[in-house]
C-alpha cells in the first residue's frame, strides 16, 4: 500500500508518518509538507519520501502522485481562529482541488480527509453532537467556512472518500492547544471564562491516528461519509487546564471572568484587527471565548459502530504524554 499524507511535518501529520512505518502493509510514504521544525523533524526510513512545497502549486501536487498513490490522507490545513476567507479558501479549497484533481487522474483508491468540529460551533453549548446534527445557519469563522466547503468538495468528486473531524487533539508534538494555554498562563492572561464548569472533548492524538488506519482499512460499506472523533470521555475543561499547570508547577487558575464581558472585548479586538491592524490577529476572539466558556461534546457512536473505533488513550493520559514531550523540548 502505497500512500500520501499531506501536512506530514505538522503535528498531526508527523504523527500519522510514525504509525504507518509500524504497518507491514504500507510499503512506500510520500510525506508533503511546507518545511520541518525542531517540534516535528524529518524521520529516517526507506519507507518515506519526503517531498517539501506548496499544495497550491498544481504542478508540484501533480508531481507528488509521479508513482502509484493508493491512499491520500489530507490532514494540510490553515487552522486558526482569524484571517480573511481568501486566505483559507487558498490554504484550504485550492488545496483540495488540487489533490482530487490529481487522485482521480492517478485512480486513488480512497481519499481521507481530516476536516473539523469547529464547523458545528455558534457559541452555544453543544452537547451530544452527531453527524446529523444541523450546522449553524452563520458558520463561526472563515476557518470553519472553508473546511465546510472543501468536505463538499471531496463529496462531490467522486473519489472513495472517508472525512473525519478529530475535536482540539492532545498529546506529544501538539505545538497549539497546549502551548497556547501555557503561554497565557505566563502572560498573566489566562482566567477562568465563566463558570468552569463547562465540560468539553480532547482527543489523544494516539486515539485519532488509530480512527484514521480504521478509515484506511474499513470496508467501502463504511465509506463516502463523515465521522466525529473525540476521546469520548468529556471533561471540565478548567480542571484538565488547571491539571496540566499544576504538573509544571504552576499556581491553578481561580480568577473567573464573565463571557459577556469578554465576547465584548474580544469583539472590540476584532474590530480594530479588521479596520486598523488589518493584518493581526487580536489577543482574544470571540472563537477562542466561546470555545473556552462553552459545553462542548460529541456523540461517536457512528465512529464505533462503523469503523470499529475503540479510544484507548484516556484524555489524562494523552496530557501526560505532552507534559512528558513538552518538559523535553521546553524550558518551564
Amino acid at each position: 500500500m502505497n500512500i500520501l499524507v499531506t501536512g506530514a511535518t505538522g503535528f498531526l501529520g508527523s504523527r500519522i508518518v510514525k504509525k504507518l512505518l509500524l504497518k507491514n502493509t504500507v510499503t512506500n510514504i510520500i510525506a508533503t509538507g511546507r518545511k520541518f521544525n525542531r517540534y516535528n523533524p524529518a524521520i529516517s526510513s526507506q519507507k518515506i519520501t519526503y517531498l517539501l512545497g506548496d499544495l497550491t502549486n498544481k504542478f508540484f501536487v501533480e508531481d507528488l502522485f509521479k508513482n502509484p498513490i493508493d491512499i491520500v490522507i489530507n490532514c494540510a490545513s490553515l487552522s486558526s481562529p482569524w484571517g480573511t476567507y481568501d486566505a483559507f479558501y487558498k490554504a484550504n479549497c485550492t488545496t483540495q482541488s488540487n489533490l482530487i484533481e490529481a487522485a482521480k487522474k492517478s485512480k486513488v483508491k480512497r481519499f481521507i480527509y481530516i476536516s473539523s468540529p469547529s464547523i458545528y460551533f455558534d457559541y452555544k453549548n453543544a452537547i451530544n453532537i452527531n453527524e446529523a446534527s444541523a450546522l449553524p445557519k452563520k458558520l463561526v469563522n472563515n476557518y470553519a467556512v472553508t473546511k465546510v466547503e472543501a468536505e463538499k468538495m471531496i463529496a462531490a468528486s467522486g473519489l472513495e472518500y472517508v472525512i473525519l473531524r478529530p475535536r482540539a487533539l492532545v498529546g506529544a508534538g501538539d505545538t497549539v492547544i497546549m502551548p497556547r494555554m501555557i503561554r497565557s498562563y505566563k502572560e498573566k492572561r489566562l482566567k477562568i471564562i465563566g463558570s468552569g464548569e463547562n465540560k468539553v472533548d480532547l482527543t489523544s492524538v494516539s486515539n485519532f491516528v488509530d480512527a484514521i488506519w480504521l478509515a484506511i482499512n474499513t470496508d467501502t460499506i463504511n465509506c463516502n461519509t463523515d465521522y466525529n472523533i473525540t476521546n469520548g470521555e468529556p471533561i471540565k475543561l478548567w480542571n484538565a487546564i488547571n491539571y496540566m499547570l499544576e504538573k509544571l508547577g504552576f499556581q491553578k487558575i481561580t480568577k473567573k471572568m464573565p463571557a459577556s464581558v469578554l465576547y465584548k472585548i474580544a469583539y472590540a479586538m476584532e474590530l480594530k484587527a479588521t479596520y486598523i491592524t488589518k493584518k493581526t490577529e487580536p489577543i482574544l476572539t470571540r472563537y477562542s471565548v466561546g470555545i473556552l466558556a462553552n459545553a462542548v461534546w460529541f456523540d461517536i457512536s457512528k465512529a464505533k459502530n462503523k469503523l470499529g473505533y475503540l479510544p484507548k488513550q484516556s484524555t489524562l493520559e494523552a496530557m501526560d504524554e505532552f507534559l512528558e514531550w513538552y518538559l523535553k523540548k521546553e524550558k518551564v
